[in-house]
């Protein structure tokens, strides 16, 4: 605790002022600059970090089935769920083959600048 004791903010702005006082003008110059470059490097790697979530609710419902239902139900129901299903599969390669298609493009672009 004696250490803290003896610490006053009095003493530390008298002991800047004193170090102030014995600077340069053109230093005070290089001190705003570097703060600046200093300040602006930090705001841009605040302002880049951030990004929106992309949030996606992919909720899974589970339908629960009677232990005694006959072999003609199960194939009455795989016919309901089939069209829906290859419309899920159907979508899910379109978005494939849009973002190889994007991949491509940017391939074929560094490939033109020798990359």
């Amino acid at each position: 605790m004696n250490f803290f004791s003896r610490m006053s903010p009095w003493r530390a702005y008298k002991d800047l002022r004193l170090f102030l006082a014995t600077r340069e003008r053109y230093e005070f110059g290089f001190l705003a600059l570097a703060m600046m470059i200093t300040g602006f490097l930090i705001y841009a790697f605040v302002h880049d970090s951030y990004a929106e979530p992309e949030y996606k609710r992919n909720i899974v419902y589970v339908e629960q089935w009677p232990a005694d239902r006959t072999d003609a139900q199960i194939r009455a129901q795989q016919a309901i769920d089939a069209p829906i299903k290859a419309k899920r599969i159907a979508e899910i390669e379109a978005a494939e083959k849009q973002r190889q298609a994007q991949f491509k493009k940017v391939d074929d672009q560094l490939t033109r600048w020798g990359l």
